[in-house]
């Protein structure tokens, strides 16, 4: 198994002065999960070498297991350090990919022409595409092989609309993220704030939030394993 991880080169929130990036759970969780089953995994983001970390993404409280493994993995440090390009990787070398959130992707994914085409050669090839939290917002103008939005008429999740609100970004944000998905066509659904919660959808996985990144993995794992 061969997985590509696609992060965010964005570092600033919007014009309020402050840095944002990926969110280090929703990197370490799927990380470790698709590398303790044995994938091989290659790390890429638009700009390439080290992409930028939300800060927040490292206060205590948002430590887990995993983020603190990464912290004493020195080659998964180096690995992150030196992400390749997106427009150098392609799709034909990786059995399925994934994206991470924070809300860096809410400025450098949605329109991303290289990420879209990344996206859809996936989708092309039936192989897996899994976001998690804002994530799912690098599918919002991708299409798939009818034509059509990729989320028209699919179940999926991501970040909500109460969650944004209760980090105090709902007008910082370029848009929200639960409603673009809804305007897409989806059928969007959600649980409570923070809580673990997935939706599969044929070849398309998406978690809600950070708790949901590595049982989104877990989900990408098994239609990995189900071809």
């Amino acid at each position: 198994m061969k997985i590509l991880i696609v992060l965010t080169s964005h570092d600033q929130l919007g014009d309020t002065g402050k840095k944002t990036g990926f969110w280090l759970e929703e990197f370490a969780a799927p990380y470790y999960v698709l590398k303790d089953a044995g994938a091989e995994i290659a790390v890429a983001s638009p700009e390439g070498g080290l992409p930028p970390l939300d800060p927040k993404s490292e206060v205590p409280e948002f430590q887990t297991e995993l983020t603190q493994r990464f912290r004493t993995d020195t080659a998964a440090q180096a690995e992150l350090a030196n992400t390749k390009k997106l427009a150098d990787v392609s799709a034909d070398d990786f059995d399925a990919v994934f994206y991470p959130g924070g809300h860096g992707p809410m400025w450098d994914m949605p329109d991303n022409a290289t990420s879209i085409a990344l996206i859809e050669a996936f989708v092309k090839s039936d192989k897996p595409v899994g976001a998690v939290c804002h994530a799912p917002v690098a599918l919002v103008n991708v299409r798939g092989k009818d034509g059509e939005y990729l989320v028209k008429g699919k179940r999926v999740t991501g970040f909500t609309n109460a969650e944004e609100e209760a980090v105090g970004l709902s007008a910082i944000v370029p848009f929200l993220l639960e409603d673009r998905l809804k305007e897409r066509g989806s059928i969007y659904s959600k649980t409570a704030n923070w809580v673990p919660y997935v939706q599969v959808d044929g070849r398309l996985v998406i978690g809600q939030n950070p708790a949901s990144s590595g049982p989104a993995a877990e989900e990408l794992l098994k239609l990995l394993r189900s071809v």
